[in-house]
């Protein structure tokens, strides 16, 4: 039986390596390629043949929607189960993909059995399936052998969970801008240079920015049932600027605290690093903070 292979193009070199391990962990026979960008993807495809793509939207040189296009475009490739990987959920987003022909999406931030669930579906229409799921789930005998995509995306591992940190480890990292002193009384609603939401696979969440780079966002949130957990995948949607300018920014929690020396905080500080690539989403930070410098919202670090 032939062997299935898969395609899966990301901007984010954190999502694709993760992505790769998620399946070869559960389809130990699978092939796979990976491709940076549209462009990247485009030249694999007319070389090899695929029998599923797993794409984002937004990347640069090409976009995961100008890949799909041209892919319907092409007799060999107009069947190819193609599943847009990404946060882009708008109306008029999901209705632009369907009709240039995509197959299914996975929305971002997304956990291991929803992203396996949508690869089964789709190979299954093609009659693909039972070469996928001939080799069998791989076992995991080591405590240690969690599956980082699931840590990523909040999937619950059965091995003992990454304990957030006493304090967040901001200084080990490029320091924030803006960041809050240690000590800092609680406000009784955290105020900072800008609002956004975030988005977890438990639900979605507003919060205030109160340090912004080209590399992550300190963030605060309210405190909830579900707490979020480090390496979770999310999303960052930032709304700025007059023409109401929205960024959807891709990345994990690299460190979770409570904002106030006690465990029952009612607000908690969140370091979200982003993963994107995308030239229009750096220029979209950059253009953000150098506005905020000019408002004095923003001090840009080193």
């Amino acid at each position: 039986m032939s062997k299935v292979s898969v395609l899966v193009v990301d901007d984010a070199p954190f999502i694709r390596d993760l992505v790769k391990k998620c399946l070869r962990n559960n389809f130990p026979g699978v092939v796979i390629e990976d491709a940076v960008n549209g462009r990247k993807a485009q030249a694999l495809m007319e070389r090899e043949r695929f029998d599923l793509v797993l794409c984002d939207w937004e990347m640069p040189e090409m976009s995961g929607l100008e890949l799909l296009t041209w892919c319907r475009q092409h007799e060999t490739m107009k069947s190819v189960p193609f599943i847009m990987v990404t946060s882009r959920g708008d109306k008029e987003n999901v209705v632009q993909a369907i009709q240039a022909g995509v197959s299914d999406f996975v929305g971002k931030p997304f956990t291991n059995e929803q992203l396996l669930t949508k690869v089964k579906k789709a190979l299954a229409k093609v009659g693909k399936l039972d070469a996928l799921m001939a080799g069998g789930p791989v076992r995991q005998n080591s405590a240690f052998a969690n599956d980082s995509l699931a840590a990523l995306t909040g999937g619950k591992a059965e091995a003992a969970k990454p304990t957030a940190p006493a304090s967040a480890p901001v200084a080990a990292a490029k320091p924030l801008i803006n960041a809050p002193q240690p000590g800092a009384a609680k406000p009784a609603a955290p105020t900072g240079r800008g609002q956004g939401q975030l988005r977890l696979s438990s639900g979605t969440q507003p919060c205030v920015i109160k340090a912004l780079s080209l590399k992550e966002a300190l963030l605060v949130v309210r405190r909830s049932e579900a707490l979020p957990q480090v390496l979770e995948g999310a999303v960052l949607d930032l709304e700025q600027g007059e023409n109401a300018e929205v960024a959807r920014l891709n990345g994990y929690l690299h460190a979770v605290a409570a904002l106030e020396p006690k465990p029952d905080s009612d607000w908690l500080q969140l370091t979200f690093r982003f993963v994107d690539q995308d030239a229009q989403k750096l220029d979209y930070l950059s253009r953000l903070i150098a506005r905020g410098t000019a408002q004095k919202h923003f001090i840009p670090g080193a």
